[in-house]
């Protein structure tokens, strides 16, 4: 099986920490801001830095003054984990088949009209440009 790169579902909530701030954090930062929003512990947000670094999703570089402290920066973007993510979730339940995905989502929603109409020009900019014909 294929290491897993992209972020778990806890890991994601530490990601979102980072994607919405200024980029570099420490461990105690990250603390500080998820207990905004979760009753996470301490040792599991460390926990969950070390594993994003081993996935690549984040990096380090270690305090000049205190080498017990790590300066975490972000290197997967929130879109490059989204598509990472959407494409192992197509490839684990559906296949492969990006119609059967698609379709699954789509009958499962409840959509306005206004969002149909935004489906459709997401479809139309997706359509593979045809190529000119070079004339002889």
């Amino acid at each position: 099986m294929d290491k897993e790169t992209t972020p778990s579902q806890s890991e994601w909530l530490i990601m979102e920490i980072f994607w919405s701030g200024s980029g570099t954090m420490t461990a105690r930062e990250v603390i500080q801001k998820i207990r905004e929003t979760s009753d996470m512990s301490p040792r599991m947000v460390r926990v969950l830095l070390n594993r994003l670094w081993q996935k690549g999703v984040l990096s380090y570089t270690v305090d000049e003054h205190d080498a017990r402290v790590y300066h975490y920066t972000v290197e997967k973007s929130r879109e490059d984990c989204q598509k990472e993510k959407s494409r192992k979730f197509v490839d684990s339940y559906f296949g492969g088949s990006d119609n059967a995905a698609m379709a699954a989502l789509l009958q499962n929603a409840e959509l306005t009209e206004e969002q149909y109409r935004e489906l459709e020009e997401i479809l139309e900019q997706c359509k593979p440009k045809k190529k000119a014909r070079r004339k002889r």
